[in-house]
């Protein structure tokens, strides 16, 4: 369960290095303002508003921001190196001829079109051929072995009791539309999502040809599929249920999980992923699930079971076959479901797809023409500097008693930092690339990782292993390692400027650091001790005073406005489910803040005002510019119901007015849009 800064994966990085002794800048971009709005009412418009001016939505994005820029720029960055690559004469088997191969098929768009759903042929005749329950069963093992989870999904995490060990975890899955909730309720485009994916599974299944191969009609055979998924939604687990670390642990022998899901042969699926050597016990991550599941296996029509399956070879292989499949899944999960109005061109498509197949590969060939060394200095210095400014918070929070800041203390003194790459790159030997189709090669990929995952099972759990490729624009904490991970592509404007005075540079990067080290305090990371087990290392008292604490964070985002659209109707954030996120934003505000007064103290910066903006107001403007953004409103919506980070808007009105430095800088007073009374500001970290 690794925790995030952002929702967007991009690739590129600027040569950065200690700081020169020449003129800065104040890192502060007056374009990027509006000064028409008034910064005490809406502080977003006013320091991002002339950059979304600036930079407005083209057909091809449901958001565009500023982590977007960075992509487009990477994408570039990423095919320049599978250019290169390709234009070698590579020899055959070499990790080089496998990305110039890889990358070449899917761009040989006369062959898809030719090839049209022969490449998916062979797997829906699997389907077609069970005739008995034992088949079914060997079929979904296929399915699994191929990386395609139907009904659930193993793989292999950290156990919550012994963190240094791998162990296996069953969790729920299955569900084409990706959560229960488009299942199960109307809010938003609910329904209209729902009618267009029964529709999308009536195309598909025709032009796959599946409705010939079974002798079913393709309407009869979605509406088969809508039904099913519909009952497994309603046993899943929401996203907030999920979030609970000690709810989503539970340990099962063999025995024990036959008679939680009799319908699932546990030891014949473990011995046919190759992990049942060494296993004793394993994590079922939502018993009640695979309860109602066991039962509804048993119950369902083998026909139904079988459509099902079909459907998710079909929905799998859609995006690398002939154009008409990518088509039809991009006018419903592009258009319908985000706002997107065209698809992006081929070569990003497929750049992105030899990317997640070859990640640490490209990753390595990056970091030698992209990220110098100075840069890796660079960043574990201010690192360094916002631990201490953590340890200092921790020190001053009123509300904690002394043992468990003193076991704070010790889990922050013990957290693994990495930057920029791994130690050691990942072994791409054995993954098989071939010039016969782009979904065969995208098959035997996901078999690949499949194996590299499943490997790790009953194994000591590999500290120095990457989450993230260095390409990779976004950081992450892992509570079970206590680890906090920073790619290379990070240190890039807007979260790093060279040429900057280091106000801005706090307000950004510092920040994001400090977002990182906080969700090992998070309402889900605090439950981790220092050895990434799950362990309540807090008193009672602590226990009560941080849940009542984080109750202004829970308010304030449940209140806010996501969206307001006459089409999709007024939503308002989830608070709950964005919780840790916000925590983190909140305590990485406070930390960098004091990590900045440090280095003021040691006149590390220009106190003076640059630009007409003092430091402190210079590090509030830098944190803002990070969440420019301009959003479509289906967008807003998906991202609102799904995803566990706030919308940028909502990150810089809804977070900054909690921040007291914040208030302070800007004179903001009651009566102003942006004004939180003292006694209901949220104080954490």
């Amino acid at each position: 369960m690794k925790k995030t800064l952002l929702t967007i994966a991009s690739m590129a990085v600027i040569a950065t290095g200690c700081q020169q002794k020449k003129e800065l800048t104040s890192g502060v971009s007056l374009d990027n303002f509006d000064t028409t709005a008034r910064l005490q009412d809406d502080f977003y418009q006013y320091a991002c508003g002339g950059w979304m001016e600036n930079n407005p939505l083209d057909a091809e994005h449901s958001r565009y921001g500023a982590f977007d820029v960075l992509a487009e720029n990477a994408q570039k960055n990423i095919r320049g190196i599978i250019d290169s690559i390709s234009s070698m004469k590579n020899t055959k088997g070499s990790l080089a001829d496998k990305i110039a191969t890889f990358y070449n098929v899917g761009m040989d768009s006369v062959r898809l079109q030719e090839q049209g759903a022969e490449p998916l042929k062979p797997y829906l005749q699997e389907v077609v051929d069970v005739k008995t329950r034992p088949e079914l069963w060997a079929e979904l093992l296929r399915l699994h072995r191929r990386g395609d989870h139907v009904l659930f999904g193993v793989f292999g995490e950290a156990d919550k009791d012994d963190a240094k060990q791998c162990i296996a975890w069953a969790y729920q899955g299955g569900l084409g539309l990706g959560d229960r909730d488009y299942y199960l309720t109307d809010d938003g485009n609910n329904k209209a999502i729902r009618q267009g994916y029964v529709d999308l599974m009536t195309k598909e299944f025709a032009l796959a040809g599946y409705d010939e191969m079974s002798g079913t009609d393709a309407a009869k055979l979605a509406k088969m599929v809508m039904d099913f998924e519909t009952r497994l939604a309603k046993y899943q687990n929401t996203r907030l249920e999920n979030r609970d670390p000690m709810a989503t642990f539970n340990r099962y022998n063999f025995d024990q999980a036959a008679k939680l899901a009799p319908a699932i042969d546990w030891r014949g699926y473990f011995k046919a992923m190759g992990i049942e050597e060494g296993t004793e016990t394993f994590n079922i991550a939502q018993p009640k699930y695979f309860a109602d599941l066991s039962s509804l296996y048993e119950k369902t029509d083998i026909n139904v079971l079988k459509a099902y399956f079909a459907w998710h070879e079909i929905n799998s292989a859609a995006a690398y076959l002939s154009d008409d499949f990518v088509e039809a899944n991009f006018d419903f999960y592009g258009k319908l479901m985000s706002g997107r109005e065209v698809n992006r061109p081929r070569w990003k498509r497929v750049t992105a797809t030899v990317d997640g197949a070859m990640g640490e590969a490209l990753g390595q060939l990056y970091v030698e023409r992209y990220f110098p060394a100075e840069a890796k200095s660079r960043m574990e210095t201010l690192v360094q500097n916002l631990i201490v400014a953590l340890g200092q918070r921790i020190d001053m929070a009123q509300w904690m008693t002394d043992q468990t800041k003193a076991n704070a203390h010790e889990k922050l003194s013990t957290i693994y930092v990495k930057i920029g790459y791994p130690n050691k790159w990942r072994d791409y030997s054995k993954l098989e690339v071939k010039d016969d189709s782009y979904y065969a090669n995208v098959v035997r990929s996901n078999e690949f990782d499949m194996d590299y995952m499943l490997g790790k099972i009953n194994k000591p759990v590999d500290k120095d292993e990457w989450l993230m490729t260095p390409q990779t624009v976004n950081a992450y904490y892992n509570p079970t390692t206590n680890e906090i991970c920073f790619p290379a592509a990070i240190l890039q404007p807007p979260f790093f400027q060279f040429g900057a005075d280091d106000a801005a540079n706090y307000g950004a990067i510092g920040v994001v650091i400090g977002h990182e080290l906080t969700h090992g305090f998070d309402d889900q990371g605090r439950q981790y001790d220092k050895d990434g087990n799950l362990n309540d290392w807090w008193s009672e008292d602590d226990a009560t005073n941080f849940n009542t604490n984080k109750k202004a964070l829970i308010d304030a985002f449940n209140e806010c406005v996501a969206l307001d659209d006459p089409e999709l109707g007024l939503i308002h954030g989830n608070g709950e489910l964005t919780l840790g996120e916000n925590i983190a934003d909140n305590g990485g505000l406070h930390v960098s803040f004091l990590a900045m007064q440090n280095a003021m103290a040691k006149s590390q910066l220009n106190k003076s005002e640059m630009d007409g903006f003092t430091p402190e107001q210079r590090f509030f403007l830098a944190y803002a510019a990070v969440w420019a953004s301009n959003i479509r409103p289906k967008a807003a919506l998906q991202l609102t119901q799904m995803d566990v980070h706030s919308l940028g808007r909502n990150r810089v009105n809804v977070a900054l007015p909690q921040v007291t430095e914040f208030v302070e800088a800007f004179g903001i007073k009651e009566g102003d849009g942006m004004w939180i009374a003292p006694e209901k500001r949220a104080i954490l970290w």
